[in-house]
């Protein structure tokens, strides 16, 4: 049951991807960029986990990958509030 799940968070971050990436291609804005990097890193994670064995000790490296997911979007929220914060939408620093 567990690997039937992690097989549909897997395919549904690998269309969260898709999603911000086809915003991406329009806009050119790294938030999107960042957002769909960070989607494809957490579909790797939870095919991962789907492949692994769950009684492996080796699996708890596969958080790695879930915590630089996580950074990276992290990373691309900053950076797009700090773009704005001089008042002028879209200007850089």
């Amino acid at each position: 049951m567990n690997q039937f799940l992690w097989g549909a968070l897997s395919s549904l971050c690998a269309v969260a991807c898709l999603f911000f990436l086809s915003f991406w291609r329009r806009t050119k804005d790294r938030l999107f960029a960042a957002l769909s990097a960070g989607f494809g890193l957490l579909a790797l994670h939870w095919a991962g986990l789907g492949i692994v064995n769950p009684g492996s000790e080796t699996r708890h490296y596969l958080y790695v990958v879930r915590f630089l997911a996580f950074a990276i979007i992290i990373w691309g929220v900053i950076d797009k509030n700090r773009a704005t914060s001089s008042g002028v939408p879209g200007a850089r620093r």
